[in-house]
């Protein structure tokens, strides 16, 4: 069990293993170790005087892998779960192992949901994101942007090109879609009347 100083058993034998795997063990002998003379396993020296640490309350509900029994002793509570982003993180915990790619990719959907949802509910706010000034693209013109790259050997030369299509390409294709969409919608309303 991890959290605990002792080490866990095997479920299977050291002979069982060898048979198993070639080459496993190799190093259980202490003489065949290049770390030997240095060394030493003493639990006391780490400053652990726990058998097992205090556990931080959980005050809300929290995403925990399916593979382990309990959620860990400490964790972060600054960035908690919320709308439909955290509904599909939230299952990606539940339902899918973290050794699936299913559960990889529905919270790499999920931080794009919440990238959309935060950008919505930017615009919903006093003050709505400046993607021109927040992006960085201003500093280029102001603090010298292509002198500070060429010629120096930098390794982001190579896809600066397509920097500007990466951050302002979702912005421009959803600029294209409510224009096709309001044009849509006065064609609509112009042939209803």
């Amino acid at each position: 069990m991890t959290y605990r100083p002792q080490k866990p058993p095997l479920p299977e034998t050291t002979e069982e293993l060898r048979a198993r795997i070639p080459g496993w063990g190799v190093d259980l002998d202490p003489a065949d170790r290049p770390s030997v003379p240095q060394e030493v396993f003493d639990p006391g020296a780490y400053g652990a005087r726990w058998e097992f640490p205090e556990r931080q309350p959980e005050l809300l509900p929290r995403e925990r892998s399916i593979e382990h029994a309990f959620l860990t002793p400490v964790f972060g509570t600054s960035a908690p779960l919320k709308g439909f982003s955290g509904a599909v993180r939230r299952y990606a915990y539940r339902r899918f192992s973290e050794g699936r790619a299913a559960h990889w990719l529905l919270l790499v959907a999920g931080d794009r949901l919440d990238v959309l949802e935060s950008t919505v509910g930017s615009y919903a706010s006093k003050h709505p994101d400046n993607p021109f000034a927040e992006t960085g693209v201003r500093a280029e013109f102001t603090h010298h942007g292509v002198r500070s790259r060429l010629g120096r050997g930098r390794a982001d030369v190579k896809h600066a090109w397509m920097d500007p299509v990466v951050v302002g390409g979702p912005w421009l294709a959803a600029g294209a879609g409510l224009a096709v969409g309001a044009t849509a919608l006065v064609r609509r309303l112009g042939r209803g009347n």
